[in-house]
């Protein structure tokens, strides 16, 4: 015979299998996964159009599993609180704030690309690019493709989550950001970009520029001396040259920008902490 007494108490002791709980659950672990959702959908890593929409809200919840193990689960009194949707849009702000920060600081890349394209005679080898939905220069989807592999090579991926986490013991769920240091931030950011891109194009556009010199002086000199025939291939071969044999300090210059980026994301929550 079985005791059912006993069957009874086995079902009582996993509350977590009710379909009640589960109900109940369900909304406070959506409210924990907006802002890492929002983070995941903006980076560019994680939110890259190659990367299909199904996988990548899979990889949402994933986290949100983490987050919620990480802190817990939200009060319930968020759910029933009348300013609800403005909690939501400032999970979302604070999400979308970090990644578009991150975003910036790798657009570097593609802007020293382009600028590297353009002085060596290259603006017009370019392919639409889905990220940027237009066309961009072969060399900067090169950069930004060799970018990407440091940056999961040097599990920067997993350093970016981990900070981002702790936004959530600086800024637990429902509690209300300074603007201003958001703001600040994507400012500072920007400004960092150009800055970052200028140093990495140096010195491929700086090395291009004296052979422009050297040509023309040539051109000058000796007036006979086709322009486009003699120097145009001598700069795009130049170019290849320069890069094929800058690709070791090249390497070293992304993976500062890097944990440059990974600084910036910790910029930020020391700004929500002291704001």
């Amino acid at each position: 015979m079985i005791d059912l007494s006993l069957l009874n108490n086995n079902v009582n002791a996993f509350p977590g299998l009710y379909l009640s709980n589960i109900i109940n659950l369900l909304p406070l672990f959506l409210l924990a996964s907006i802002r890492i959702g929002a983070f995941i959908l903006s980076v560019p890593f994680f939110g890259m159009k190659g990367v299909p929409t199904p996988l990548r809200i899979v990889v949402s919840f994933i986290l949100g599993l983490a987050v919620v193990s990480f802190v817990g689960l939200p009060s319930e009194e968020l759910l029933n609180d009348l300013n609800f949707i403005f909690i939501v849009m400032v999970e979302i702000a604070v999400g979308l704030t970090a990644g578009l920060i991150v975003t910036i600081w790798f657009a570097s890349v593609a802007l020293a690309g382009e600028k590297m394209a353009t002085s060596a005679g290259l603006g017009y080898a370019a392919q639409i690019d889905p990220l940027a939905g237009g066309q961009t220069p072969v060399i900067s989807q090169t950069l930004n493709l060799f970018l990407i592999v440091l940056f999961v090579t040097l599990d920067g991926h997993l350093l970016m989550l981990r900070v981002f986490f702790e936004s959530y013991s600086i800024l637990p769920i429902g509690a209300m950001p300074p603007p201003f240091v958001l703001i600040g931030a994507g400012i500072k950011a920007a400004g960092s970009m150009f800055i970052a891109a200028s140093l990495i194009m140096l010195p491929v556009v700086g090395i291009i520029l004296m052979i422009n010199v050297s040509a023309g002086i040539m051109t000058r000199s000796a007036p006979q001396l086709n322009l486009f025939s003699f120097v145009f291939p001598v700069t795009i071969l130049s170019a290849f040259v320069i890069l094929y044999f800058s690709t070791g300090t090249m390497a070293l210059a992304f993976s500062d920008l890097i944990f440059s980026t990974i600084e910036a994301l910790e910029d930020l929550m020391i700004g929500i902490n002291d704001g």
